[in-house]
């Protein structure tokens, strides 16, 4: 896996498109791997692994979702959640590095689809290793989520954007202080009053609302990508961390400084509500619908 990684990190580091792409397919290919059953089709051999694509397609086609207890005991995963520990081999930071450099580029389609790519590696990476979400912690690169959703991007970038933050900030309550501090409110609500917003990303910018206003909750102190302890001692407990979901993290497992990340759903109301009008029917809509019967931002 190393390997394939270094070869990966080579390829999005470079100015070259092509390599971009081809270094964006190779993880994709490696999430691939790991989240879905191989099915009736032949395993790739280590020369494979180490190819352009990483995976046949036409394998990933037939191949079937793994269930998340199935995780756990999967040598691939346990080896890429053991490295994502580590500063060296964590792949979020490399693909937002990577995403960095591509809005430093020259806006064309061709660049609009490294862009997509490398925000749907980023969102099942921060999925597959929550841990690495504390890099949206650092306002660098939360920045680079909320440039992302200014007005001059393409529909399908802003909506990308969105679940990208929604999985940045979801159960990691320091993340969506950093998303407050850098006037995310501000960007999020200024979007979905445009006029030139399609319906279809303010309809994703109502969900990213709702799931703002939902109520927080600490988490467990768990290992940051640079470090070497934590749930890289024990993924096995992954499985079962993720079957309980946020909802039911207990604050004490979080600490007084995970405690004192944490606003009410009122103080939260009462931000958003500098920025955008009948925030209370939205509250009253989240509290009788219950749309995230299982989340706790």
């Amino acid at each position: 896996m190393e390997a394939l990684l270094s070869l990966a990190f080579d390829n999005i580091a470079s100015k070259d498109t092509q390599k971009i792409r081809k270094g964006l397919r190779q993880i994709e290919g490696m999430l691939a791997q790991i989240c879905l059953s191989s099915g009736k089709s032949k395993p790739s051999t280590p020369g494979h692994r180490r190819n352009a694509s990483a995976i046949n397609l036409g394998e990933q086609q037939q191949a079937s979702p793994k269930k998340l207890g199935q995780l756990a005991e999967d040598p691939a995963f346990r080896e890429f959640f053991r490295l994502q520990e580590g500063f060296e081999w964590n792949v979020s930071t490399r693909v937002a590095d990577c995403l960095e450099r591509l809005l430093g580029m020259t806006s064309n389609g061709q660049n609009d689809l490294l862009i997509l790519s490398s925000l749907s590696n980023l969102q099942g990476l921060l999925l597959l290793h929550p841990p690495s979400r504390t890099i949206f912690g650092r306002e660098v690169y939360m920045n680079l989520l909320l440039d992302l959703l200014d007005p001059y991007n393409c529909p399908a970038i802003q909506s990308a954007s969105l679940l990208v933050l929604v999985t940045a900030l979801l159960a990691t309550p320091q993340n969506t202080r950093t998303f407050e501090h850098m006037d995310g409110l501000l960007t999020v609500t200024s979007l979905f009053k445009d006029d030139e917003t399609t319906q279809s990303v303010k309809v994703k910018l109502l969900e990213f609302l709702y799931f703002y206003l939902m109520p927080e909750a600490p988490v467990p102190s768990a290992s940051a990508p640079n470090t070497a302890v934590g749930l890289q001692r024990s993924p096995s407990k992954l499985a079962g961390a993720f079957e309980r979901r946020s909802s039911t993290v207990s604050g004490d497992d979080g600490g007084g400084a995970a405690r004192k990340n944490i606003r009410t759903q009122e103080e939260k109301q009462h931000m958003l509500g500098r920025y955008l009008n009948n925030v209370d029917a939205l509250v009253q809509d989240l509290q009788e619908s219950a749309p995230f019967p299982n989340v706790a931002c």
